[in-house]
């Protein structure tokens, strides 16, 4: 195979692991769900990542998350078994996914339907950046962003 086809091959084969990484991700932050384990969203992460709220409410809803560990216990912390959501799904649009040999940068996006323990539910539209790299020849997220640019409460 000849260079320009075999770098083409690994960019198609980057985003398709992206795009996988990032549908385990959300299937894991689902709720609905069997209780999710730490270390199940710790695998998805490199081991110095950084999961971020980006903008005035989302930052100071959310903040900054560093390390592996940190970053999973964070948003584990939302999901069975404790009781925050009843119903939590996530929808991803727009996508687009640049690779770049062992990193990758993605944009989606993102429309949030959740149901809280106290019965409220909302709908959030939510843009995503993130950046990722690629260990040992598995796909993780480098660094999660994530931007409020709506929510709206729904109504029973």
């Amino acid at each position: 195979m000849d260079e320009a086809l075999l770098q083409r091959l690994a960019t198609l084969e980057g985003e398709s692991a992206v795009r996988r990484l990032m549908a385990c991700y959300m299937d894991l932050c689902d709720v609905p769900r069997a209780v999710t384990e730490v270390s199940e969203l710790a695998r998805l992460f490199t081991v110095d990542a950084i999961w971020e709220g980006v903008g005035s409410v989302t930052a100071q809803t959310f903040g900054q998350h560093q390390g592996r560990e940190a970053v999973a216990a964070f948003v584990g912390g939302y999901l069975p078994p404790s009781e925050h959501f009843r119903l939590n799904l996530h929808y991803l649009t727009s996508e687009s996914i640049v690779v770049d040999g062992i990193t990758a940068h993605g944009q989606w996006i993102m429309q949030q339907i959740s149901t809280y323990a106290d019965g409220r539910s909302e709908l959030f539209g939510t843009r995503l950046n993130i950046d990722f790299r690629c260990v040992d020849g598995c796909w993780l997220i480098a660094h999660f962003r994530t931007q409020r640019l709506f929510n709206r409460e729904l109504s029973a």
